[in-house]
């Protein structure tokens, strides 16, 4: 029997054994095996000799394991075939506390496909237990998929659905939630759960920039400390990434002031304007606060999932086609409106009186800044005041994207939405702005 893409293998030529899962070739001139340790080799076929290898129980990166379950193309397989929304458990131990392991899909819950080898996101949360052993021993866990997605296909009705589960999954008794997330739109999710759910326990987001196959990969650090700080004495919603390129310290973000600032960094994300509300030492395995923050079981469990999707997030940028985005607003007059202004809150004069008219049709328009730090202020330059004077909300130092889920929220949830946008009601707005180191 031929080995086919997917299988482990042994490979032997000039006298060098190589062991590994047969990769997909564009070429018919050389073997693609995929190491244990991650790395890829390609080996010429001319006087090779390649042997199926018997499969033992083996974890997602090909390492043997003795868990008895398998992995490869057949592991893939059996986790594709489970539906979303399906709920786990493991053995209990009521000496722990309980966490439940909520997937959405992203890197963290992926791997390879051999058969086409590319990252798929397939894994839910059993998987994420396989391969990441370290988890073991600190909780009791309850696996549940909401869906299986790469983020960028993350839509507000899957948030709800998210709230949602983390809602039931609460009322079922866990102590904390670790929702398994695709960095590139995490801030997004993390701040509309901040918003629709009060919540008495720690709700943690957590990925990886690089998926489990790769020596590189930031998944065992962020998912181990994410289980640390959902146990920890805290409540609300947060993002707990790594905090330097080291595997040393995971940062937990509050969950409306996170953003992903590098595209492939393990340390992509960044509180902005202020600290991280505390640290996760992966050592140590000790969860310090910086900040203050609200204690476990303060509040009581709310949700509040309605959301007013109809709410546009507009970049002005210099020689915007002022003619087109005044046809595109009111032939397709949106709910709502954020505007990343420029530096204070700004943009073209002659863009005002269109902003002017949609507030007089009722349109909720705020204004945020494109700078990374810093707050708007349309008190200093006259631009800025006739954005007032238009009805321009100013949003203080709310990041553009969080502003845009805020007002779908406010506006599904406030009987006074424009005066919801100037108040904080998850963290997202600071009451001033103090420079720090």
């Amino acid at each position: 029997m031929n080995p086919s893409p997917g299988d482990r293998v042994r490979v032997e030529r000039a006298d060098v054994m190589s062991e590994g899962i047969l990769m997909p070739s564009s070429t018919s001139d050389y073997f693609v095996i995929k190491l244990d340790g991650g790395y890829n080799i390609g080996v010429d076929r001319a006087d090779a000799s390649i042997d199926l290898v018997t499969p033992d129980a083996y974890d997602i990166g090909g390492t043997q394991t003795d868990s008895g379950s398998g992995s490869g193309a057949g592991a893939e397989s059996e986790s594709a075939s489970k539906t979303e929304s399906e709920a786990s458990a493991v053995a209990f131990d009521e000496s722990l506390p309980t966490v439940s392991l909520i997937s959405t899909g992203g890197t963290i819950a992926s791997t390879v496909d051999y058969r086409t080898g590319a990252v798929t996101a397939q894994f839910d949360a059993e998987d994420v237990l396989r391969a990441v052993p370290d988890l073991a021993g600190r909780a009791n866990y309850r696996g549940r998929v909401v869906r299986n997605i790469l983020s960028e296909n993350m839509t507000p009705a899957v948030w709800q659905d998210l709230a949602a589960a983390v809602a039931d999954e609460i009322r079922a008794g866990a102590d904390g939630v670790v929702v398994m997330h695709g960095t590139d739109t995490m801030q997004y999710s993390a701040s509309a759960l901040s918003y629709m759910l009060n919540t008495p326990v720690p709700i943690v987001f957590t990925g990886s920039q690089r998926s489990a196959d790769r020596p590189s990969s930031d998944n065992v650090m962020n998912a181990v400390c994410a289980v640390e700080a959902a146990t920890a004495d805290v409540s609300g919603v947060f993002v707990c990434m790594h905090a330097s390129t080291a595997d040393d310290t995971c940062a937990l973000h509050q969950g409306t002031r996170v953003r992903k600032n590098h595209t492939s960094r393990r340390d992509a994300f960044e509180t902005v304007g202020t600290t991280p509300i505390g640290t996760v030492d992966y050592d140590t395995e000790t969860v310090s606060f910086h900040r203050d923050h609200t204690s476990r079981d303060s509040v009581d469990l709310n949700l509040s999932a309605d959301l007013n999707e109809d709410v546009m997030l507009l970049n002005f940028t210099p020689g915007m086609n002022i003619d087109r985005q005044t046809e595109l607003l009111t032939n397709s007059t949106p709910d709502g409106l954020i505007i990343a202004g420029t530096g204070l809150g700004h943009v073209h004069t002659e863009f005002i009186p269109v902003l002017s008219e949609l507030v007089d049709d009722g349109v909720v328009i705020a204004m945020t800044s494109q700078c990374v730090e810093g707050r708007v202020c349309d008190r200093v330059y006259d631009t800025g005041r006739d954005l007032l004077d238009a009805g321009v909300i100013e949003a203080g130092d709310t990041l553009p994207g969080t502003a845009k889920v805020k007002l779908m929220w406010t506006l599904a949830n406030h009987s006074d939405p424009a005066e919801a946008m100037t108040k904080p009601l998850a963290g997202e707005l600071q009451t001033r702005s103090v420079p720090w180191e």
